[in-house]
């Protein structure tokens, strides 16, 4: 049964079929498939001796898993008859004058119709020697630790519009204990995608470790931003939301990070290589093929064990691992910000304007805020508002018991301040200011404005100024930025340079009747 497999639901008829009494012959006829494929597949169910209902019962993976369950070389009967000797042929390479080769010879005459060739004799001593050397690493405890890293090699899935191929990072992660391994594609390797790829982790396992790995974590931000926390910060606020600890990789302590760098390896070979030849159209569907490749990796039977790592996983592991928090995680940003005369903060990433208590204008405030909240507290930590995050630029989020429209302490900032700040100017100004707080909007978000179109008379020329607020109101656009475009474009003063000329009475002029 060299080469690829068969279809698991093609093997179920074979197993069937053989369960009903039926010859290799008459299966392999009906099935359409050589003689010995029917042989080598109902073999494998006898070695593997699991119960032929159970088998039949499975789904097509788990079916695939139990019948390839990883390296056959472990199963072969000379293996079985050697790896009771492998103790007492490590000790006797430690007397004088014995070697393997002298070993190897001692066992073929032992078996001379059924041994291994001296190459295959040593590398299994070899491994044997490995497996029973001490390590001066800590035996791992189920639920204690989950190493995070990201692949060296992208991935990567084609634009449908432009034919773009686009690159993407994959994240890894393994439990120690069970080695049970994890990976996704994220589009980079910046905070935000590495948060979102360790919650997609923690909720795939069903549960938290005590603690996380990270192997060098400022490889994990690419490119710095003003409004980007240190990493090392936000991975604090996730652990302490998730209720573990962070511990980094010891610099120059390869053992710490091998089982990840491990696994990154595994990842290679058992997720990239298999999706070498495929290709995918957005980043959903490429995920979907690595999650289905990791749960074929973790489903295998891994080499001199009993057992796979899910197997592992899940009957000593899950059951260790703290419980996830009911809400999802969100990565925190920090500012400090002062309240300004409209009692708003102005949070510089949005562009956005959010309202404080009219008591703490010109105090220095601590915001902090997530993707969907803000929250903004006093020097002393009283929270002083909390927000919806906003993200309409130039835009306002303002609470009415907040302001302070009718307070006497607030008063030389007012709309009847400024109407009679135009009042001076002249009527025309007045009106334009009056018209401007008769919009539906709370007076102290209008203070800015009316500060920069104050400005813009005592820049422009009396008359000239005028014209403007009058063309303005004749557009009923009450605002500073329609006002200051009016004056740049010197509208104002090309309104009385129009001529009015009448036109000239001669009989070359053609009427209406000369188009008829």
């Amino acid at each position: 049964m060299a080469g690829k497999p068969k279809r698991m639901s093609l093997v179920k008829q074979i197993l069937r079929m053989h369960h009903r009494g039926k010859g290799h012959k008459t299966i392999a006829r009906a099935l359409g498939v050589s003689k010995n494929t029917v042989k080598s597949y109902i073999n494998k169910v006898k070695v593997g001796r699991a119960p032929m209902a159970a088998l039949l019962a499975m789904e097509d993976p788990e079916l695939e898993a139990a019948l390839f369950p990883g390296n056959p070389a472990y199963r072969d009967p000379r293996h079985e008859l050697l790896k009771t000797q492998l103790g007492h042929y490590a000790k006797e390479l430690k007397r004088t004058g014995v070697t393997r080769k002298l070993l190897w010879e001692e066992y073929r005459e032992a078996r001379p119709d059924d041994h291994y060739s001296y190459s295959q004799f040593c590398e299994i001593l070899h491994r044997h020697r490995i497996a029973a050397k001490p390590s001066t690493v800590l035996e791992h405890s189920p639920g204690d630790k989950l190493y995070i890293d990201f692949a060296g090699r992208p991935l990567s899935h084609i634009d449908r519009g432009t034919g773009e191929e686009i690159e993407v990072q994959v994240f890894v992660a393994c439990l120690p204990y069970s080695d049970f391994g994890f990976a996704m594609a994220v589009p980079s390797q910046r905070t935000d995608d590495l948060i979102h790829a360790l919650q997609c982790c923690l909720k795939g396992m069903g549960g938290v470790p005590r603690t996380l790995v990270p192997d060098n974590l400022k490889s994990a931000v690419t490119k710095a931003s003003r409004y980007e926390p240190g990493i090392n910060k936000v991975m604090e606020d996730l652990a302490n939301h998730y209720g573990t600890t962070v511990t980094p990789a010891r610099v120059r302590r390869p053992k710490d990070k091998a089982l990840v760098e491990n696994q990154v390896k595994l990842v290679y070979s058992r997720v990239y290589a298999k999706l070498r030849d495929r290709q995918f159209f957005d980043l959903a569907s490429l995920n979907k093929a690595i999650k289905e490749r990791m749960h074929a990796h973790n489903q295998t039977r891994m080499q001199r064990k009993e057992y796979s790592r899910e197997e592992r996983f899940i009957a000593d592991e899950k059951h260790a691992l703290q419980p996830l928090p009911p809400t999802d995680f969100e990565v925190k940003y920090y500012k400090s910000l002062k309240v300004a005369q409209n009692n708003h903060i102005y949070l510089g990433s949005d562009k956005h304007y959010y309202s404080v208590p009219y008591t703490h204008i010109g105090e220095r405030t601590r915001v902090i805020y997530t993707r969907s909240i803000v929250r903004i507290f006093g020097d002393n930590g009283q929270l002083l508002a909390v927000h919806p995050r906003g993200f309409k630029k130039s835009g306002y989020t303002t609470k009415k018991e907040h302001l302070c429209s009718h307070h006497q302490y607030y008063k030389k900032r007012s709309p009847t301040f400024y109407m009679q700040k135009g009042y001076g100017h002249s009527e025309e100004l007045y009106q334009y200011i009056k018209a401007l707080f008769g919009q539906d909007r709370y007076p102290e978000q209008l203070y800015r404005s009316c500060e920069g179109i104050l400005k813009l008379s005592k820049l422009t020329g009396h008359d000239e100024f005028i014209k403007a607020c009058g063309i303005a109101m004749e557009h009923a656009n009450y605002s500073y930025g329609f006002l200051k475009r009016i004056l740049e474009n010197k509208m104002a003063g090309a309104a009385d340079q129009v001529p009015d000329t009448p036109l000239p009475e001669h009989d070359n002029i053609r009427g209406a009747s000369s188009y008829e």
